[in-house]
């Protein structure tokens, strides 16, 4: 081990390991959502004031079905993996491993339920 540089000794640790991975799923999620987001209010507007069969007919409709679907996936990926870059800073220890935990939970539970939702309304 006493002949081994310095590159070799960090060789597959620190940030080069994961931070890459990280990077690209925030950028690739926030310019999906840069897109989606308005695609969402403005297929959104039109059933807003609606009665609940208004509403109904119209996310029944394939196209503001899957656009509500796809901002509810990826919106709530993206809280996901910003929530997890700010624990793994902020907390440590098992602590940090709960939170990771937990806030994962919540993000899924979200999204399953909004996919359930618009399901249920679209079906």
């Amino acid at each position: 081990m006493r002949y081994l540089t310095d590159r070799k000794r960090a060789m597959g640790l620190g940030s080069a390991k994961s931070g890459v991975h990280h990077f690209w799923a925030m950028k690739v999620s926030s310019v999906a959502l840069l897109i989606l987001i308005p695609l969402f209010v403005f297929t959104f507007g039109p059933a807003l004031g609606g009665s609940y069969e208004e509403v109904t007919a119209y996310f029944a409709r394939p196209f503001p079905a899957l656009v509500a679907a796809l901002t509810f996936i990826v919106g709530w990926k993206h809280f996901n993996d910003g929530a997890q870059v700010l624990i793994e800073d902020y907390v440590h220890g098992a602590t940090q491993r709960i939170t990771l935990i937990l806030v994962t939970c919540l993000s899924y539970a979200a999204m399953a339920t909004g996919l359930f939702a618009i399901a249920k309304i679209a079906l």
